[in-house]
């Protein structure tokens, strides 16, 4: 099977005894990962017994949640959700899908079906972890490359100078960056005599193995860059390859942004010596195949729509973009219709702001507004006031700034409904949790995360275990609750028929839509060509209308479902390789874009950052290689050694503050304050300070016997709601101004 935990899809071996697991290991013979494996996919035989999961609907009551039938739970859905959109309407209603979808087959292939049914119905915007993680990436990707998912990956395979911002591979496995095992691939940068940078606050143990590791200022990875860009033009260090005449555009004029950013100007504000940013900008233009790369430490800052952009645009400038060792995009085997352009963004272009926040202001971005808005919606009275709520595998208590006013707001709903595995800190406020399988219990693919990978291989995974008897998948709990906002009963939903609408939707819109396997056929024949029912049908279709697919039958030979479920180990199509800018840019000019409005608009608010100062501490995030954002945390296996819940210190900090390892201190910003363990270490630059987020367990009323034993603190009762990257509407979690004393 394939681990459905992490972006890395690592192939495995479980070894049952019956309706028990006796081992699980890394699997040698797949295609993809060739036997890597790291803690988390280990401990998938424990989340499958864990007796805290869920095995039946939860239904809220005076004294608690009890469990209740299907049907039970069902009527309990259309008790506390019909009034609310009988009396409010559809705007009453909002939808919270968090980061676990996208590793579950039924969630992601069918939560498209509720949003778009929902937004039929009459909602409007939708939340996700978006806005608190990977948001710049997509704006960026939309506006340069043409599609919100089109982003090139770096070439950690052939590159001889890898520069990376914001990324810890060593607990992240890649992010948006699909290759197995790679902290090997980054060592082997090394042993082929190339260099590894990391550009980060803190010395993760991903810095602690580069050939380099450079502090800098949270939030101010823009800066650097743009004194980077400037560095190469005025040594005439720019490329400007054959291979990317006439496919860019705009190039000159982010030159010209970044004359006011000399590595001298930038200095100060990077706490990095302008020596030293002559330096990487030199080892840079002098290498044979360099790339940059970044991720989500880049995203989630004041600037990391700029930053995320400038790392694109430094790659084009070294000359790297869709070239061999330098930054490539990757042939994904599997189509998905997350591929398209949403039928709602009319127009050659991207459109943003087409409507705004109630209460905030808020413009929407991919239809969604800042995670942090949330909680006003539903608090601040009025017209348009949320009044319900859908959850799916989401976590916002935990996940979201300003979290204490989301954990009250949540407790006003008319109507909460969830559809997750745990009573936790945030599905204790729900009317009805409904559960969904283990990640033994259900099929498993990929398919957004083929578009990141360093090869082109596709592989299905059956379930280990029969799901028990009369629990529904959960692509069709989805459904039901799609149903309902559109004002069907939740236990009458016909389920094929629902399935079949879905489907004939997406078949229907990829057809009228320009640059999709579809474009200009008919849908009906289409649709009638698909086979199966709910996730295997739009696999089976993924894979048909792939680069190596037959095409709905017009490419006899081609590949389909049936075709790579007989190879258990998967199929390994082509490795990575450039020239792939006129097959995936599909921007209206048919170049990359390098300069928009709304990019260049947020750099004045870029420069003025150069005459502020932030105070003695800022505030950074971070992550563990056995956690898993909050979902591992109740897993006995990896909660076990030391403390990880901490606030990470540099000594001269924690020698002015007072503090020592192991001593309680009080952390506070304009949010709010909470008291932490300390560890001090030099691994945190200094000026800067680190809490891992994820934690902040050991509330009334969840079932989490394992991580209420480890409860943490809450990060994000520190970051404010009002802490926003202005392109992106991402929210600040990496640079925060802080305050450190002793409890």
């Amino acid at each position: 099977m394939t681990c459905p935990l992490c972006e890395a899809m690592c192939g495995l071996q479980v070894r049952i005894d019956g309706d028990a697991v006796t081992d699980i290991r890394g699997n040698r013979d797949d295609v993809w990962s060739r036997g890597h494996i790291c803690p988390k996919g280990t401990s998938l035989a424990q989340l499958h017994t864990d007796p805290d999961r869920l095995r039946e609907p939860l239904v809220r009551t005076p004294s608690g949640h009890v469990p209740v039938s299907w049907d039970d739970a069902y009527a309990e859905v259309e008790r506390v959700l019909r009034p609310v959109l009988d009396r409010h309407g559809a705007s009453a209603v909002t939808v919270y899908v968090g980061n676990p979808v996208a590793h579950n087959l039924g969630l992601s292939t069918h939560i498209g079906a509720l949003i778009g049914m929902a937004q039929a119905a009459g909602m409007s915007a939708y939340y996700s972890p978006g806005t608190v993680d990977q948001w710049p990436l997509n704006l960026v990707s939309a506006l340069l490359f043409g599609h919100m998912w089109n982003a090139p990956i770096p070439d950690v395979d052939r590159s001889d100078h890898l520069m990376m911002f914001g990324a810890n591979p060593a607990a992240s496995q890649g992010s948006m960056l699909s290759a197995p095992d790679l902290m090997g691939r980054l060592a082997a940068i090394r042993r082929r005599g190339g260099t590894v940078t990391v550009v980060d606050p803190r010395r993760t143990l991903t810095a602690q193995r580069a050939s380099q590791w450079v502090p800098i200022r949270p939030g101010t990875d823009a800066l650097l860059l743009f004194a980077i860009l400037r560095t190469l033009e005025e040594n005439n260090w720019v490329r400007r390859p054959a291979h990317l005449d006439g496919r860019i555009t705009g190039l000159d004029e982010v030159i010209a942004l970044a004359s006011d950013f000399a590595p001298e100007t930038v200095a100060a504000a990077c706490g990095i010596e302008a020596s030293t940013i002559r330096r990487l900008a030199h080892d840079l233009a002098h290498a044979e195949t360099p790339v940059l790369y970044s991720r989500i430490g880049a995203c989630t800052q004041e600037f990391g729509t700029l930053a995320t952009w400038l790392v694109f645009v430094v790659n084009v400038a070294l000359g790297s973009l869709d070239r061999a060792g330098g930054a490539v995009f990757p042939k994904p085997a599997v189509w998905s219709p997350m591929f398209m352009k949403p039928p709602d963004h009319t127009g050659p272009g991207w459109q943003f702001g087409r409507f705004h926040s109630r209460v905030r202001g808020a413009p929407e971005v991919f239809n969604q507004f800042p995670v942090s808005c949330l909680a006003e919606e539903i608090d601040t009275p009025g017209d348009g006031q949320l009044r319900g709520l859908i959850t799916v595998a989401g976590n916002p208590v935990v996940s979201a700034p300003g979290a204490r006013r989301l954990d009250a707001a949540l407790a006003t709903l008319d109507a909460m409904i969830s559809v997750d595995n745990y009573l936790n800190e945030t599905t204790r406020h729900a009317h009805v949790i409904l559960p969904g399988l283990s990640p033994l219990e259900r099929p498993h693919a990929d398919d957004l995360y083929w578009i990141y990978a360093v090869s082109s291989c596709l592989k299905w995974s059956d379930p280990v275990f029969k799901p028990p008897s009369g629990q529904p998948p959960e692509w069709e709990i989805l459904l039901r609750l799609a149903g309902a906002m559109l004002g069907m009963s939740v236990s009458g939903v016909d389920l094929y028929a629902m399935d079949d609408l879905y489907v004939a939707g997406l078949v229907a819109t990829a057809c009228a839509t320009p640059g999709t396997p579809l474009s200009g056929r008919d849908p009906q024949e289409a649709t009638a060509a698909l086979v199966g029912r709910g996730p295997e049908r739009l696999v089976d279709m993924g894979i048909r209308l792939g680069p190596w697919g037959d095409d709905l039958g017009g490419r006899p030979g081609g590949l389909t479902l049936a075709q790579v479920r007989k190879h258990i180990n998967g199929l390994h199509l082509e490795d990575l390789d450039g020239g792939r800018l006129d097959d995936v840019v599909c921007t209206p000019s048919g170049t990359v874009e390098l300069v928009h409005q709304r990019l260049v608009d947020d750099v004045p608010r870029l420069r003025a950052r150069l005459q502020r100062t932030d105070g003695e501490l800022l505030l950074t995030s971070r992550r563990h290689l056995r956690s898993n954002n909050s979902w591992m945390h109740n897993v006995p296996a990896v909660m076990r050694g030391k403390d990880r819940c901490t606030l990470l210190i540099h000594p001269d900090d924690a020698h002015r503050a007072g503090l020592g390892s192991g001593d309680i201190a009080e952390i506070s910003t304009d949010e709010g304050s909470l008291t932490v363990p300390v560890e001090v270490s030099d691994e945190m630059m200094p000026g800067v300070v680190s809490l891992p987020h994820g934690w902040g367990h050991g509330l009334d009323r969840t079932q989490l016997r394992v991580a209420n034993g480890h409860p943490g603190v809450n990060s994000n009762l520190l970051n404010p709601a009002h802490l926003i990257d202005v392109p992106s509407n991402t929210q600040v979690v990496n640079g925060v101004p802080c305050r450190v004393r002793t409890s």
